[in-house]
């Protein structure tokens, strides 16, 4: 699934203003999004989507802490919340799940330093949560200038 890129390419069930953008006159428009966005969008939701595997791969069965794995494997949970914005290119989704990578990268830079299997993957998170975060903001960029824009053309008489 893709965010919608042009007018009557809205998914039915996504939230109106996910990829529009208020129009001088009032109306909603729906913006088209460029090829480097649409990639940004690409990588991030890639990203989100490896990240969730690793995490349960981890604490599952490549190297749980305890054998046959630990309870630790809920910690891929809350990657979930956002999932299904993302999946729809919501902007807001996007946001949100730009505060809660902050978690992912606090617990890969930790646990980096610890003995071979763990810390291998304690890069390999870093990486993911590195991706998601500069795709996520190419992404936004634009939502963010045409917001800008819109209010700086809003306040003139």
């Amino acid at each position: 699934m893709r965010p919608s890129s042009g007018p009557g390419g809205e998914s039915p069930g996504a939230p109106r203003d996910s990829l529009s953008t208020p129009h001088v006159g009032g109306a909603a428009t729906t913006t088209a999004l460029s090829l480097h966005q649409q990639r940004a969008w690409l990588a991030a939701v890639a990203s989100w989507c490896a990240l969730f595997v690793l995490l349960v791969a981890w604490e599952w069965f490549v190297a749980p802490i305890r054998p046959g794995g630990s309870w630790l494997v809920l910690k891929a949970l809350p990657l979930l919340l956002p999932l299904r914005g993302l999946l729809r290119g919501n902007k807001d989704a996007m946001q949100w799940a730009l505060l809660i990578v902050l978690l992912y990268l606090v617990e890969g830079t930790l646990r980096v330093f610890e003995p071979a299997p763990y810390g291998v993957l304690a890069w390999l998170e870093l990486a993911l949560v590195s991706v998601f975060f500069v795709a996520a903001l190419v992404y936004l960029r634009p939502f963010k200038r045409a917001a800008k824009a819109a209010a700086a053309g809003g306040e003139r008489p």
